[in-house]
């Protein structure tokens, strides 16, 4: 794939790039300063310290660590978490998989947080007005919208993403910059002595960072869209994004250091400084901008699991295209769970105040693995020890500082999320463990002995013609080994007879859009095999990629499917096709260790939820067969029967 579109720079894509990318991060100006100051008196060190750690979070955090450095780590042009383990994984690094799967969980896992708490603080600008207000109904009504709206395909919204928070980060700069205006003084903050001077005199100044990261939580998703959008367009839109940030902190702390000596309670900085005539238009804004961050959370959230699904470390789920838009998907079964989730911290939280407590923590861990991961990158492309070395540290103590400060979120809140993300990874782990568990105890067999046997199958006239093409999904990548499970199916299990044998295998490519496929002739009009090499982005429609390999083969001479039945065959009707899926089940005869039964037990329960064979290999033809073999791990003390006479 051509990386060109990563460094051309257009007008559409800066648009697009603000629209769909900093959605997060550009809303965090609603709620940060607000979780840093609400429990203390405001004063000068408070103020200037807070905004000084906001800014260089946003330089080290943002700019550093993501924009500069970690953008240069595109997976044939995508970006991503899981992009990035399986650019790693190709130079053999596979034990960086458990980071990937922390990285990935923690990440869905902020999916539920962060619409709740974008939307809330939005909406309680309203309160201004109505200090008795309650905003939950409003939250959950505007929740539920969106979540049931993704069904349908939001092509709708996204062509409003780009102007709409184009609007919303003028609006930030220009009026953080009217309120600077009246006291420049408040820029001093651009300096890390205040920054310094927080975290080391202001007592418990250190744990005031739990509230700081707060500005940077939208940081993961300029990795995660770079291959929508084009790193260099993320590049160049970010200085207009942080500028405007930073004008709008500032802002806020001008008003912050006018009102020294109170605490702000319910009072929100963001608010405070919107002149009077635009404080509806303000709360519109503010409200459609949460929307937007919310709903490409909620895409990035689809595009992941999409991701897991296709890296084998997910169960298999129904993913549907609702419109012909680029890239856009939905996984029904994950949007109602986002959606169930985001509600149910509504109701838990109702308030965004209470819900900062479980924002944050997650999102810590995920960069904390990414950070892993990216020092893994460095070092297997040979950057030089003196510069990935120090940048790791770097970003290690920075995150860990973070983290630190957040566990004081952990009993308020912080553990939902934490609790989510360790579910999340478990399944993952578990459903990752199980395939290595099933792949250790499937056995091959040499198909060059079984040809001739195949042969005469094929010929046998005693025996029914079960199908004139007969196809196998199989895990085999050689050609010349095929399951064991599969040569029973045919010879033994119940003799089918066809005319033609396919053996099919999908071997999942690190690199996200690769369509190759590999055909070896085992047997001219009697036995084939198929290795479709499928990017791990790539829906695997497999009877569709199928079809076309099969006209391929005709057009070219390779394979006859003209249906052998006289009556059929001098009118040249082509035969049909019959898939065999195999599956297993966990067989009464094993006696495992506990956690390998646990293991094993809680896959095939995960293989009841998530889609049947059948849909997920993109099978959609009526005439598929489904085949159940047990698994046998590890068989139980042989007992002896004794005959009685």
């Amino acid at each position: 794939m051509s990386k060109t579109h990563l460094q051309k720079i257009s007008s559409a894509g800066l648009l697009i790039a603000i629209g769909i990318v900093f959605g997060d991060i550009g809303t965090s100006p609603l709620y940060t300063f607000k979780a840093i100051i609400r429990e203390s008196p405001i004063d000068e060190l408070l103020v200037l310290g807070s905004l000084s750690c906001i800014i260089w979070t946003l330089t080290l955090q943002t700019t550093v660590k993501y924009v500069i450095i970690t953008l240069r780590a595109d997976n044939n042009g995508e970006g991503g978490i899981l992009a990035l383990y399986a650019l790693i994984r190709r130079y053999g690094k596979k034990g960086l998989l458990l980071p990937a799967i922390a990285g990935a969980s923690f990440l869905l896992a902020d999916g539920i947080i962060t619409p709740p708490i974008s939307v809330s603080s939005a909406i309680e600008g309203l309160q201004k007005f109505h200090p008795d207000l309650n905003t939950v109904p409003y939250v959950i009504v505007i929740l539920t919208i969106l979540f049931v709206s993704q069904q349908f395909g939001t092509q709708w919204l996204g062509k409003i993403f780009g102007p709409v928070m184009l609007v919303w980060f003028l609006f930030i700069g220009i009026i953080g910059l009217l309120a600077i205006i009246e006291a420049p003084s408040v820029l001093k903050a651009l300096s890390p002595h205040y920054a310094l001077q927080l975290l080391i005199k202001y007592p418990g100044g250190f744990w005031l960072l739990g509230g700081v990261f707060l500005c940077t939580t939208g940081a993961e998703a300029l990795y995660s869209d770079m291959g929508h959008v084009g790193r260099e367009n993320i590049r160049v839109s970010w200085f207009f994004i942080k500028i405007c940030l930073i004008l709008s902190y500032a802002g806020q702390g001008v008003w912050l250091l006018k009102h020294q000596g109170i605490q702000i309670g319910l009072l929100n900085p963001f608010y405070e400084i919107v002149p009077p005539w635009l404080f509806i238009f303000s709360i519109i804004l503010s409200t459609l901008a949460t929307i937007i961050a919310s709903q490409a959370l909620i895409t990035g959230s689809f595009t992941l699991i999409g991701e897991a699904m296709r890296l084998d470390i997910w169960l298999r789920m129904r993913i549907n295209y609702p419109t012909d838009f680029k890239g856009q998907l939905y996984v029904p079964q994950i949007n109602w769970f986002l959606m169930a989730g985001c509600i149910g911290m509504v109701l838990y939280f109702r308030e965004s105040s209470k819900m900062e407590a479980a924002f944050g923590l997650s999102v810590t861990l995920t960069m904390l693995m990414s950070t892993i991961l990216m020092f893994t990158y460095m070092k297997v492309n040979r950057y030089p020890i003196w510069i990935f070395v120090p940048l790791t540290l770097l970003f290690l103590s920075v995150e860990l500082s973070f983290l630190t400060a957040n566990l004081l979120k952990f009993r308020k809140g912080g553990w939902i999320t934490m609790l989510i993300g360790l579910f999340l990874i478990a399944i993952m782990w578990i459903w990752y463990n199980a395939k290595v568990i099933k792949n250790r105890l499937t056995t091959f067999k040499d198909i060059k002995p079984y040809l001739d046997k195949l042969k005469f199958l094929s010929d046998d006239t005693s025996i029914p013609r079960i199908s004139t093409n007969l196809v196998y999904l199989c895990s085999s990548k050689d050609p010349f080994m095929i399951e064991d499970s599969v040569l029973y199916s045919i010879i033994n299990r119940q003799p089918k007879r066809a005319d033609n044998y396919w053996f099919i295998n999908i071997n999942v490519s690190d690199e996200p859009f690769k369509t190759t496929y590999k055909l070896t002739t085992l047997a001219k009009n009697d036995v084939y095999h198929i290795r479709f090499n499928l990017g791990f982005r790539i829906e695997p429609r497999i009877n569709y990629f199928f079809r076309l390999v099969v006209e391929e083969m005709v057009k070219n001479g390779e394979v006859n499917i003209i249906s052998q039945y006289d009556s059929l065959n001098k009118d040249n009707v082509v035969g049909d096709f019959r898939f065999v899926v195999l599956e297993s089940f966990l067989s009464y005869e094993n006696d495992l260790p506990p956690i390998e039964k646990f293991t094993m037990s809680n896959y095939y329960l995960l293989n009841k939820i998530g889609l049947n064979s059948q849909a997920s290999y993109g099978l959609d033809t009526s005439n598929v067969t489904i085949e159940k073999y047990p698994l046998i791990i590890n068989r139980g003390n042989k007992i002896v029967l004794e005959r009685e006479e």
